[in-house]
């Protein structure tokens, strides 16, 4: 039986207009929903085939130059001077896609042609040095600074709220600075794509004259539009973290450029006992401190002939968490690759990778895993043959023991095919309404469950409400736990005011409210609750170290200039 099609875009839109901006990835990549999860979203949100046969807001329209930048003809003569006229952009269009993320309030706000906050100017400097011009010179004339990297940012973290000045790192900062085969360490500037570094060190008998080829292991969602400046200054983490780490585990060494003069350049050692980790003080800081120039990462070998897949069906949630805690407390190493879905998710992911209907899913049923209660874990074990192999068998002996059906590596398969990919359906949903968005925080054993249920009550006190729910990045002592909600929504006010509950569930049953995004302006006014006042003032007074007169991303990230009567506590 041939499939119904509906009517997702696929035309052609101007690369200087709205939807430029807001679609995800590669304009000319797409990924629909198939079938069955089309049926879900129609059943969800009682909608028929006549609704979506209406897109709206698609967003084709140009951005017209209709935002003249306040800044005076004096300080971008200066920035041309210095950086040549080519390297300044001072029209509408360059602007606003540099103040906007991909967190669903940016995305909505480009679909009604909302345009606010942007920065006066836009800037690409060539090398260091133009780094350091830019900072002096605003410094010694008050003009705010931000910094945009990927554009991957879910917080709100590039929103030029005070104008000023926009650095773009991609087009120039984007080069292997160094290379080290014998400390395995790579040392790249901060507008290095992740797809770029990868390939490079992949291919590096080629491209770097090196013996072997190599990974940094850290491939967030993200991936394909996010750079390492970003994947530090956020802490980031990859989907194979359990294994490789997150991004704090794979620095080395950082340095950065910021105001007073006081440049930044940490030590470039493996660890070391001298005092507070200047690393750690810096990594986070989401721009707010200085601007982080390059990093030295530890790299690994790379073999992906050696991966072993993975997928486990259990029974129940209970049974797939306990799994989940023992192999992560088993001390017989880490999986790659790690991800357990609770049973609403399951039963979407079932049919968003094309498993629903199939003989798997006959099987799973044969054995007693019924829908709306059967769980799903995937992964993969990387690393040395021997190694990878025996971390899968250990894993093996664990589920099985938890009552769990082996359903082999097809659904892991599956997953990777898909793994950057699946944000490109946002377009397809959002042209008709429908929201998905995700809030991730970070869990104890002890607590999970109490998180797990208190943030799913809310999300589902909204009728017609979709809330998908894995546990990732694990760790002995926890695991991050990652919500995905999808639902009709009618306006940017709506949206907003069902997130701060999410976020306000998330603060009361006691967990932290990022494990990898940053926190931003979107998260900042919860930051307070989550770490106390004294944490506060201590990032004001680095802050005041770094950056006195405070042009470095003002405005409310990291809280250290929001308005009191903006913080929340529960």
């Amino acid at each position: 039986m041939k499939e119904k099609h509906t009517p997702w875009f696929e035309g052609s839109f101007d690369e200087k207009s709205y939807r430029s901006i807001f679609k995800w990835g590669d304009p000319t990549v797409y990924k629909h929903p198939n079938e069955k999860l089309y049926n879900l979203m129609k059943k969800t949100f009682n909608l028929n085939d006549e609704w979506f046969s209406a897109p709206q807001h698609l967003g084709l329209e140009i951005v017209e130059d209709s935002f003249p930048s306040k800044l005076p003809a004096e300080h971008i003569a200066y920035f041309e001077s210095k950086l040549g006229k080519e390297n300044v952009h001072c029209d509408t269009f360059n602007r606003l896609r540099v103040a906007y993320g991909k967190t669903m309030i940016d995305l909505l706000r480009l679909r009604e042609k909302i345009i606010e906050n942007i920065p006066d100017v836009v800037l690409w400097p060539r090398n260091r040095a133009d780094l350091r011009t830019i900072i002096n010179y605003c410094e010694n004339n008050d003009i705010p600074v931000y910094i945009y990297g990927g554009g991957s940012s879910v917080t709100r973290g590039v929103e030029a709220v005070k104008g000023g000045v926009t650095i773009d790192m991609r087009v120039h900062l984007n080069k292997v600075i160094d290379f080290d085969e014998k400390n395995h360490t790579i040392t790249v500037e901060a507008g290095m794509s992740g797809p770029k570094l990868e390939e490079i060190l992949r291919n590096a008998p080629v491209t770097l004259g090196a013996t072997k080829a190599y990974t940094v292991g850290h491939l967030p969602q993200s991936f394909e539009y996010s750079v390492v400046g970003g994947w530090i200054v956020t802490r980031g983490a990859g989907q194979n973290s359990t294994y490789y780490g997150k991004i704090e585990d794979i620095v080395i060494a950082q340095d950065y450029v910021c105001p007073q003069n006081r440049d930044m350049t940490t030590l470039n050692f493996p660890a070391a006992a001298i005092g507070p980790d200047i690393d750690e003080i810096l990594m986070g800081s989401e721009g707010t401190f200085g601007i982080l120039y390059s990093a030295t990462l530890k790299i690994h070998e790379y073999h992906p002939e050696n991966t072993q897949r993975f997928s486990y069906i259990f029974p129940n949630w209970e049974e797939a968490k306990e799994a989940a805690r023992e192999i992560m407390q088993g001390e017989f190493g880490y999986p790659s690759v790690f991800r357990l879905s609770d049973p609403e998710e399951t039963d979407v992911v079932l049919k968003l990778y094309g498993v629903d209907g199939t003989i798997l899913d006959k099987l799973m049923a044969r054995a007693g895993m019924k829908p709306g209660e059967r769980c799903l874990l995937l992964g993969t074990s990387d690393g040395e043959k021997g190694f990878a192999k025996h971390v899968k068998k250990m894993i093996h002996k664990i589920c099985r023991r938890h009552h769990a059906l082996y359903t082999t590596g097809f659904v892991q398969k599956s997953w990777e095919h898909g793994r950057f990919k699946d944000p490109y359906m946002r377009e397809d949903l959002q042209d008709f309404g429908i929201m998905i968005d995700t809030l991730e925080c970070t869990v104890t054993w002890s607590n999970l469950e109490h998180v797990h249920s208190s943030v799913r009550e809310f999300c589902h006190s909204r009728p017609n409400t979709i809330c998908m729910t894995h546990m990732s990045h694990f760790y002995p002592q926890g695991c991050n736990l990652y919500f995905i909600f999808i639902a009709k929504m009618d306006s940017i006010d709506e949206y907003i005011k069902y997130q701060s509950g999410i976020l306000d569930a998330i603060q009361k049953s006691r967990a932290t409210m990022s494990h990898h995004h940053g926190i931003g302006k979107s998260f900042a006014p919860w930051l307070e609750g989550c770490i106390g006042k004294e944490a506060i003032d201590l990032y004001r007074a680095l802050k005041t170290f770094f950056d006195p007169k405070n042009i470095m991303n003002p405005g409310g990230t990291l809280a250290l200039d929001l308005d009191d009567s903006e913080r929340r506590f529960t």
